[in-house]
């Protein structure tokens, strides 16, 4: 927006909080690239600091998933030490209770959110300004103006796909594309990344062996990786787009006698615990999650001086006995 209106980010903000001394020149350009972009402002988002009543939401699709089982744990902890009470919700991942939370219907005693939405798109988002200050987390692509904290999904699945091409990979299988449209930010983003070092190692990609999952679980991972297993020609790596899946994917293996990683390979996506005890223990994506939890709040508490605050947190590949054998 800043670099639409050719002004610094702070004459943006000036303008959007309406401060005096901005050149009425000036106004008019940023207030024209903002109508231009669709900006809606994300209502008080960055006032904490100015009065609170002392609670703070973390609002998740489901709180059983280890992933945001980790979340939370950090959560609580955090709004502890920035003198907050941290509570807990789970939406299900539908789109009504999604709607609810910028609603504020069942959020209206607390003072912000840190939101995790499932089925709500970015253009779903941007039909209503929420009803409390609230950071984004996840893949989905932020309305302009929310701030937004997330993993650089398209760098990370990347960095496992040139990592198993390195230990000699060719025939690649993705497990965790999407039968509809509910985890599209995170199964397109790190597909991407796929194809992306395929493409720069002059490997094709059978998108026959794109494997479209209901749930990012273990059951659901388990059978797709019996469908694969089925196959004639059979992929010697496999992509999984969470650590669950990739957990019921190795089960398959163990199940029909397939050995990891000597016939096929497979990783995973989220750094959970429970991957360093499977067996194989599992090569996968990790997060810096505690990173993530105290920049969304800091954000939320302390403010941003940008108008689109966008966090991409640090992560690692963690290289275990599912893609490089027994150390």
């Amino acid at each position: 927006m800043a670099e639409r209106a050719g002004v610094s980010v702070r004459t943006v903000s000036n303008v959007v909080n309406d401060y005096p001394h901005v050149r009425p020149a000036t106004r008019a350009r940023v207030q024209e690239a903002i109508a231009s972009l669709g900006y809606r402002p994300n209502l008080s988002a960055r006032q904490l600091k100015y009065g609170r009543g002392g609670f703070l939401a973390l609002v998740v699709p489901e709180l059983e998933a280890p992933y945001f089982a980790e979340l939370a744990a950090l959560f609580t902890q955090v709004c502890v030490e920035r003198g907050y009470l941290g509570l807990l919700e789970s939406t299900g991942g539908t789109r009504d209770n999604e709607r609810l939370v910028l609603q504020g219907a069942q959020t209206h005693m607390i003072d912000g959110i840190l939101f995790s939405p499932l089925s709500l798109t970015g253009a779903a988002l941007a039909e209503r300004s929420p009803s409390q200050p609230m950071v984004l987390l996840g893949e989905r692509e932020p309305p302009p103006g929310w701030p937004h904290v997330a993993v650089d999904s398209v760098a990370a699945s990347r960095a496992v796909t040139e990592h198993l091409i390195a230990t000699g990979r060719g025939r690649f299988a993705v497990i965790g594309h999407s039968e509809d449209d509910r985890t599209v930010g995170t199964g397109l983003l790190r597909f991407r990344g796929v194809l992306q070092a395929l493409d720069a190692a002059g490997l094709d990609f059978d998108h026959q062996l794109l494997l479209p999952v209901a749930k990012y679980d273990q059951e659901c991972g388990r059978r797709a990786m019996l469908t694969l297993l089925g196959r004639t020609e059979r992929p010697d790596a496999v992509v999984c787009f969470n650590d669950l899946l990739a957990l019921g994917a190795i089960r398959a293996c163990y199940e029909t006698g397939v050995a990891v990683p000597d016939e096929i390979a497979i990783a995973g996506f989220d750094g959970i615990k429970q991957g360093r005890f499977s067996t194989p223990s599992l090569t996968t994506v990790t997060p810096d999650v505690e990173i993530l939890i105290r920049s969304a709040i800091g954000i939320l508490i302390d403010g941003a001086d940008d108008l689109a605050t966008s966090v991409h947190v640090p992560w690692s590949l963690t290289v275990r006995e599912s893609t490089a054998g027994p150390t």
